[in-house]
């Protein structure tokens, strides 16, 4: 996850604590010194939409097995052990489960901030303020353009007007509340019209998620955005949220699934001549190494597998139910995945063993690169810079 408003303002919100602390990018167990990583449980596999892009496979099913609510306690207490800083309640959809609240309540008494990743289709004014009343940290929506792009994309009519309001109950009960945004060939260019929106409805926060190739999102590897899409992107993802910095407004700006944005960011202010701004940027995406699936970031689906993150769930390292989840994710002796991801650099293959940037961005996504090539630790096909950028090549002298 890359702060666009950290790297470019120096801003701080709860998150950079994570990301930037000094030695992050030394960690190999957890996010920073005595922590261990930020989980994503996947709690549930039912959803009452049906994604283009989710790598869930979602679907308005009941799927056995699931952890039980005392067994999902247990696995609780094991995050609270292995000192886990934030546990993201995630599906499916994660407010289906009838027992979210207890659950989400049970972390934060356990010293661990809850969040919730969710479609926003559930969250009534009741909802949100009981959402907010157990200490939710923050809730991320999903929302993938405006209305029509948004419904085709759901698998639903009327999806947009859902979230929407769930969106709007959060605001209204002072609940900390952003926008989660897959870019893809279909909705880059509505990315102008997503700031203008977070604008107007008051939402302070947005991440915009890079696509990754794994479930149902396996079948959109041709709708992704190009190299030269990406750059774009990415101008105008800095150039608004430069324009919400002029204007006094704090707004906080991720990007998510895709390391090369960090460097990006430092080497567009390199050719702005802002040599204090890139001289920030590089140390700060040097403090945090990169993509760090499998170090700082973890996954349990909702059968209780460990995965180095929500898109690479066919790669199991150990399940909760047998094992402790600290046990599990300390353990490189008996999953090679597991250990190259720790230590990945000299496995790296291709351009990215070869970039100058590799200190800054840990060869980006593995789960890309394995969905292209079918080789965990060839070069991630979504990194849009070029040759030049990297040090691959020279650049021409005129």
């Amino acid at each position: 996850m890359i702060s666009v408003t950290k790297l470019l303002f120096a801003r701080e919100y709860f998150g950079d604590s994570l990301r930037y602390t000094k030695h992050a990018h030394a960690m190999r167990n957890g996010a920073a010194e005595g922590m261990g990583p930020v989980v994503v449980w996947n709690s549930t596999k039912t959803c009452n939409l049906s994604c283009r892009h989710c790598y869930m496979e979602s679907d308005a099913k009941k799927y056995d097995n699931e952890l039980s609510t005392e067994e999902a306690k247990r696995f609780i207490d094991d995050l609270a052990d292995f000192k886990v800083p934030v546990l993201l309640f995630s599906g499916g959809e994660p407010l289906i489960r009838p027992d979210f609240f207890e659950l989400a309540e049970y972390a934060a008494e356990k010293g661990i901030r809850p969040t919730l990743s969710t479609n926003g289709t559930l969250i009534t004014r009741e909802v949100a303020q009981r959402i907010k009343d157990i200490g939710v940290g923050y809730v991320g929506i999903s929302l993938d353009g405006l209305k029509d792009v948004n419904d085709a994309f759901r698998g639903m009519d009327g999806a947009y007007g859902l979230a929407m309001r769930g969106i709007q109950n959060c605001t209204a009960v002072g609940q900390r509340v952003g926008l989660r945004f897959t870019i893809n060939h279909h909705n880059f260019m509505e990315l102008d019209k997503i700031f203008d929106f977070i604008e107007e409805e008051g939402i302070n926060r947005v991440c915009f998620y890079h696509l990754v190739y794994s479930g149902r999102g396996n079948k959109m590897m041709a709708e992704d955005v190009s190299p030269e899409e990406s750059r774009r992107a990415m101008d105008i993802i800095i150039r608004r949220t430069r324009d919400f910095e002029k204007r006094g407004l704090e707004k906080e700006i991720l990007t998510v699934d895709n390391h090369c944005d960090g460097v990006y960011i430092y080497l567009n202010a390199l050719r702005e001549g802002d040599q204090k701004g890139a001289e920030h940027i590089k140390r700060m995406i040097s403090s945090n190494g990169g993509n760090r699936s499998g170090i700082a970031f973890a996954e349990v689906d909702p059968f209780g597998y460990v995965h180095p993150d929500q898109f690479t769930q066919h790669h199991t390292f150990g399940n909760v139910r047998e094992r402790k989840f600290g046990d599990i994710w300390s353990d490189t002796a008996t999953s090679p995945i597991l250990a190259g991801l720790k230590d990945r650099k000299p496995l790296l293959k291709g351009r990215c063993a070869c970039c100058q940037f590799l200190a800054n961005c840990n060869g980006n996504f593995r789960t890309r690169a394995e969905a292209m090539t079918g080789d965990f630790w060839e070069s991630d096909p979504a990194c849009y810079l070029t040759d030049e950028e990297i040090g691959l090549v020279r650049e021409a002298v005129s």
